[in-house]
């Protein structure tokens, strides 16, 4: 009998071509994964730049970490590191103040009472001296627009107020029970002592009732160019009522 002649061979089942379909195959999940990972990113950003900016009342950025990848956080609903900066404008009432801001272990697991916790919060708030001084004048109605100038002195730890004529008020700002205070150390001119403390008092209770998320005062410094504080909060409950913090409301 004459022999069967070959089969022709498929060129999809050799070698080479195998290994180009594993390859197109695996770059069409890594290209899946890569767009998935920066629109989440994306759109995650975009509501905690919302949240934020509402909250300090400026422009802000965020960026997160890196590990795990940004995708499987956000399926899961854990975020290992958030960081927030803000433009420099003001932080709230304080104007001239910029927030760096730190967040890690964030699980948005909502409850009843919360829509999650943030394990923990760092934040570094710089005031500038010429912020103080727009800050007082705007939020000290008549005593504040005398202001003409403000100093520091990072060597004696005090900030001092210039006013019209030959009145100057000198402070320590100095941290009481998690809250940043203005000490009031000498006043030269017509004002007593005692009220230019109790109208400073109001200025920096209005701005420590404010912080969001239990945010408290660990330490403050003066420098040349005004005032550094040190502020922390831990384990705190992201609020679910729009009652509470309005800010959150879209999270």
């Amino acid at each position: 009998p004459r022999p069967e002649p070959a089969k022709p061979s498929s060129r999809w089942r050799s070698p080479l071509a195998v290994a180009l379909i594993a390859v197109i195959v695996v770059a069409a999940v890594v290209i899946g994964l890569t767009g998935a990972e920066l629109y989440a990113r994306h759109k995650a950003g975009s509501v905690l730049v919302a949240i934020a900016e509402c909250i300090v009342e400026d422009e802000a950025s965020v960026s997160f970490g890196v590990s795990p990848p940004f995708l499987w956080q956000h399926i899961t609903g854990h975020y290992t590191n958030i960081s927030v900066k803000t433009g420099g404008m003001q932080v709230q009432a304080a104007k001239g103040m910029t927030a760096d801001v730190a967040l890690s272990d964030i699980r948005l697991e909502g409850t009843a009472d919360s829509k999650g916790t943030i394990g923990s919060l760092t934040a570094t708030l710089s005031w500038t001296a010429a912020g103080i001084k727009d800050t007082v004048a705007e939020n000290l109605p008549g005593v504040g627009a005398l202001v003409t100038d403000v100093s520091t002195d990072p060597s004696a730890g005090t900030i001092t107020m210039q006013a019209v004529g030959d009145t100057k008020v000198t402070a320590k700002p100095v941290v009481n029970d998690g809250n940043l205070d203005l000490e009031v150390t000498d006043v030269s001119g017509p004002f007593e002592k005692d009220t230019v403390q109790t109208a400073l008092d109001g200025l920096t209770t209005q701005l420590n009732d404010a912080y969001p998320l239990g945010i408290h005062a660990d330490s403050v410094e003066v420098t040349d160019t005004g005032v550094v504080g040190k502020f922390s909060s831990q384990d705190a409950a992201i609020p679910n009522d729009e009652s509470d913090d309005a800010c959150f409301a879209q999270l």
